[in-house]
């Protein structure tokens, strides 16, 4: 009988810990103008390491050519260093710490995107935000760099 008390506590703890992280699963959506057409996802996501679909590649300037754009290039290297970096940074075994040190590449991310769009960008207010998304995260880095100096052995 504890035995099945146990396992029906286990069962209720997980329901209640899971439905919420699902629920976050199924409310995040990008905006309708941030999703693929169905030609462009067929794109190769080998240089993401997520395998190769058939070959083809995005079009450049939408004009046949099967050369992926130089600032998609660019953001999917920057990414390939930050993303494996968030994700060592979230195993850390103290909550805290796994925050500080997964926001720190997350936030290195922001900046490297808004350094691209710096770079290839020409729209006055996207490259205005960009400058002020530079600035906030990397304040916050060095926020975040200075608690873990001052917190973690």
């Amino acid at each position: 009988m504890k035995f099945a008390h146990a396992l029906l506590s286990v069962g209720v703890t997980f329901a209640a810990y899971s439905v919420p992280a699902f629920a976050q699963d199924e409310l995040f959506q990008l905006p309708e103008q941030c999703t693929l057409p169905a030609a462009a996802s067929e794109m190769d996501h080998a240089p993401m390491g997520h395998g190769s679909h058939d070959g083809h590649a995005m079009d450049d300037e939408k004009d046949g050519s099967s050369e992926i754009a130089a600032h998609i290039q660019e953001n999917m290297r920057r990414m390939m260093v930050t993303m494996p970096a968030m994700e060592e940074g979230i195993m850390q075994e103290d909550p805290d710490v796994a925050f500080a040190c997964a926001m720190i590449a997350h936030h290195q991310g922001a900046i490297d995107m808004a350094q691209v769009l710096l770079k290839y960008g020409d729209d006055p207010e996207m490259i205005e935000l960009a400058e002020e998304v530079i600035a906030a995260q990397a304040g916050e880095i060095e926020q975040m760099k200075t608690w873990l100096e001052d917190n973690v052995n």
